[in-house]
């Protein structure tokens, strides 16, 4: 894709970030939240899976390069300020979080407590061997 002007339409932040939001394409789940710069985003359209920017590793992140867990994009929204991207994405795996569950929004406010709602699909010592790293 060589014309990328649709990307001036998006409300970048100071530090060149757009909050992403990447929600099953099939149930309507949300599943996680990253921050994408042009790159990211460039890459995601190019290659149709998930790309973010790590904040704390300060590089592009191909979501699922660790772990296999990669997502397909199945649609790319923009909000009515143009200030946060939605992926719309089929989970490979079917599991989004580097704990191992379907969804990085596990918990829920019950009574004043964070309550886990979510089951661990597949531990996270088995996803990640000590030689890929922590997360993806």
């Amino acid at each position: 894709m060589t014309d990328a002007a649709w990307m001036d339409e998006i409300q970048w932040s100071a530090d060149g970030l757009v909050p992403a939001i990447a929600q099953d394409g099939a149930s309507g789940r949300v599943l996680m939240f990253a921050y994408m710069n042009r790159d990211a985003l460039l890459k995601t359209v190019e290659t149709r899976e998930a790309h973010y920017w790590s904040r704390s590793r300060g590089r592009l992140w191909h979501k699922g390069e660790e772990s296999g867990h990669t997502q397909r994009v199945i649609d790319i929204g923009l909000d009515c300020d143009g200030d946060v991207v939605l992926l719309s994405v089929e989970q490979v795996g079917g599991i989004a979080c580097h704990t191992g569950r379907e969804s990085c929004f596990f918990r829920r406010l019950v009574g004043g407590k964070w309550v886990v709602q979510d089951a661990v699909m597949l531990d996270p010592a088995v996803i990640y061997s000590e030689s890929k790293g922590a997360r993806s």
